[in-house]
């Protein structure tokens, strides 16, 4: 799985902000590791003067499927990305236990079609 970070200008920390960000995803989406391909982190501050102006995207690409995006806006860019990352594990978790089979038995598409009882003439 491959995590890429990007900030925008106006938001600082650098080198040890993406290896934070980087370090904390590996750890939290490890279960996801075979099923996703790349995880791209964009952090950046809207400016509108709103106390909640900082945004974190987090996007994950599931191998073979559409891209699942969050977004969660607050006022530190820690908790920004706390937000989104919290987001993107129930997103993902919802999404791996549909594509898996979680509950252990097979899709009713796939289940063999039911004996016809009419068709079955041996008894007479």
């Amino acid at each position: 799985m491959q995590i890429q970070v990007n900030t925008d200008h106006n938001i600082h920390g650098g080198e040890r902000l993406a290896t934070f960000v980087t370090t904390d995803l590996e750890g939290s989406l490890s279960r996801f590791g075979g099923w996703l391909t790349r995880v791209e982190v964009h952090l950046s501050e809207d400016g509108g003067g709103k106390p909640e102006d900082k945004k974190c995207v987090i996007e994950a690409r599931p191998g073979g499927k559409q891209p699942v995006a969050v977004t969660h806006h607050a006022t530190t860019v820690d908790d920004a990305y706390a937000g989104a990352a919290q987001k993107l594990g129930r997103v993902l978790d919802s999404r791996y236990d549909r594509a898996h089979d979680y509950k252990g038995s097979e899709s009713i598409r796939h289940m063999p079609a039911p004996e016809d009882p009419e068709d079955d003439h041996s008894d007479r």
